[in-house]
Formats: structure tokens, C-alpha cells, sequence
């Protein structure tokens, strides 16, 4: 049963900084994507940023140069760490594959971003 486990949001003020972890289970990373995927009150989840097996990143436009993807293989872990942080990125960050298995999402880890 594959699992994704997130952690490390909180709030945080403009500009600030955060850095968000995905423990994964039943799903190895280092020969998988991984996306992190987040949701805004009132809007669709969508994915903001992906790693492939190769570790080449993704990003969409509204976070590059703000945001790093990166895995830690050893830990079977990956990690999303947030500069730069607007009111615009408050919103519930998932982690998942890509394209996302339906059953396996978990319970995401909140970011609040004031300005």
C-alpha cells in the first residue's frame, strides 16, 4: 500500500521561509516521480512541483525560483523547501506521485502565509 506522509508547514510571515517534508511508504523514490501537489481554499489541487527518477525538477511558473524539489533516497523522503514565501502560497501541501494515485493521498501539512 503505497503512503505519503507530510509535515513541516506552519505559519509563517511574507517573505519567510519554510521546508516541508514527504515520507513515503510502499513507494521508493529514487526510481519513481514525486510531485508536490497543493490545494487553496476554494480552488483545485494542483501540482506546483515534480521530481523524476533522474532528478531533473519541474516547476510550475507561480513558484519557480522560490521553490526547491529535492529526495533524500536514504530516508525515502523527499522535501519541498519554500522562500520567498507570498500570501498567495497559503494553501494544504500534498505529496504524491505523478501522475497522482488517487488512493494515496494523505493528510497534507497546512501553510499560512500573512502579509
Amino acid at each position: 500500500q503505497v503512503q505519503f506522509v507530510e509535515s513541516g508547514g506552519g505559519w509563517v510571515q511574507a517573505g519567510g521561509s519554510l521546508r516541508l517534508a514527504c515520507v513515503a511508504s510502499g513507494f521508493t523514490l529514487s526510481t519513481n516521480s514525486i510531485g508536490w501537489y497543493r490545494q487553496a481554499p476554494g480552488k483545485e489541487r494542483e501540482l506546483i512541483t515534480s521530481l523524476n527518477p533522474r532528478g531533473s525538477p519541474g516547476y510550475v511558473d507561480s513558484v519557480l525560483g522560490r521553490f526547491t524539489i529535492s529526495r533524500d533516497n536514504t530516508k525515502n523522503t523527499a522535501y519541498l523547501q519554500m522562500d520567498s514565501l507570498k500570501p498567495e502560497d497559503t494553501a494544504k501541501y500534498y505529496c504524491n506521485d505523478v501522475p497522482s494515485r488517487p488512493n494515496s493521498w494523505g493528510q497534507g501539512t497546512q501553510v499560512t502565509v500573512s502579509s
